[in-house]
């Protein structure tokens, strides 16, 4: 039997980094286990860049965007760095679109936040990087100041950083085999390289992502998750100045295929594209690597119709998304085992990781949480519903 932890997190991509840093910082005595290398490219916590933005589809995730602001503020003056760069972004809606412009708008207007709704003309004429003829056709966008990148594997870099120095244990190639309830503890069950390790746990934080129903099923209570391979690419093109930072905001095309993009950001030399939701279902274990050529073609053909003509052949990376029936968060403890807390972000939720960090520290400790986190309990019913892709598309 090892020595008793106050705190274990299982998984150190950017939500458990953030809970290993959170705990830690408030005075817990933490150890954090992730299965391979610190920094690793297999999950969903790596690569130059993710989105932030205040524009959401319910007036929740616009108000609880603000608290991930001020969450990530805390980490920039803790680590005296710049986490958030804000660019401004545009929410394009074509005719039609199977993203309803309505609820963005409507949720933006209660909580707040200041947009426009400005036409495809307007859009082209504030930023000349988006010089294809996507816009010529009825497009109008939802423009907002309050849109911007977070870094994502110098982020987790960051929150690993500053929770050690706060005194949290980082464990990397520890793989968790099994999670045991006893009383209001836990013994937690790690694969080591020559023995089974037993640590015995004052509470639990399962931040897992791909891998959360291998530790919550043996419990009974595994959830409906689908883990896709999705890809983005990285398009050199001769005149990259069109797309830097002031001449290119965030964007995200409001439709099914849904694309989204960056301004030129920590890679100098290409811009950064994707398609949201669009790869095969996989096993986290033994999903490939290899970009899938179809997707590509399918993206490089849009960002040529959007950003006009030009681009090169792509760099094109793979990451996993891991998405609930309804693409909501879970942030809750396990119903019946309060001594196990798990999170989600439902390939959407990096931008929140600090955030995320700060109330699963609060569950750990039983501290009064800062945001209110029935819509992501994991007892709602929405979360057992069939998976469908519609539900994915906000």
């Amino acid at each position: 039997m090892g020595a008793s932890r106050q705190v274990v997190v299982v998984g150190l991509g950017g939500l458990g980094s953030a809970a290993a840093y959170w705990a830690a910082r408030s005075g817990l005595d933490v150890l954090g286990l992730e299965q391979f290398e610190l920094g690793h490219v297999r999950g969903a916590s790596h690569d130059h860049s993710r989105i932030i933005r205040r524009s959401y589809h319910t007036t929740g995730y616009v108000t609880l965007a603000a608290e991930a602001y001020d969450a990530w503020r805390t980490v920039e003056s803790d680590g005296d760095t710049e986490i958030v760069t804000r660019t401004g972004g545009v929410d394009l809606f074509p005719a039609g679109a199977a993203i309803d412009a309505g609820n963005y708008t409507a949720s933006l207007t209660e909580a707040g936040v200041p947009f426009e709704w400005i036409d495809g003309a307007e859009v082209r004429r504030r930023w000349p990087g988006f010089a294809g003829t996507m816009l010529d056709t009825g497009v109008h966008a939802i423009q907002c100041d309050d849109t911007g990148i977070v870094p994502a594997g110098r982020a987790t870099a960051t929150l690993q950083r500053l929770a050690a120095e706060h005194g949290a244990e980082l464990r990397p190639h520890s793989p968790v085999r099994e999670l045991r309830p006893v009383g209001d503890e836990v013994d937690v069950v790690i694969d080591g390289d020559e023995d089974v390790e037993v640590i015995r746990a004052g509470h639990v934080i399962v931040t897992a992502d791909a891998w959360t129903n291998r530790l919550l099923a043996p419990l009974g209570h595994e959830i409906p998750l689908a883990v896709t391979r999705e890809q983005v690419s990285y398009f050199p093109h001769a005149d990259l100045g069109r797309f830097s930072i002031g001449r290119l905001p965030v964007w995200i095309w409001m439709d099914d295929p849904s694309f989204y993009g960056f301004p030129v950001y920590a890679v100098t030399d290409a811009v950064k594209a994707a398609e949201d939701c669009g790869g095969p279902e996989v096993d986290p274990d033994t999903r490939t690597f290899d970009p899938d050529p179809a997707m590509e073609a399918r993206l490089g053909a849009f960002v040529d119709g959007l950003l006009g003509p030009g681009m090169g052949t792509p760099r094109t990376t793979t990451c996993l998304y891991t998405l609930t029936s309804d693409r909501d968060f879970v942030c809750d403890r396990v119903p019946g085992l309060p001594q196990i807390s798990v999170a989600l972000g439902a390939a959407h939720g990096f931008k929140f990781a600090s955030w995320f960090g700060r109330e699963l520290a609060a569950l750990a400790t039983g501290a009064p949480v800062r945001a209110e986190l029935a819509p992501f309990s994991m007892a709602r019913p929405s979360l057992y519903v069939p998976i469908s892709r519609e539900a994915w598309m906000v």
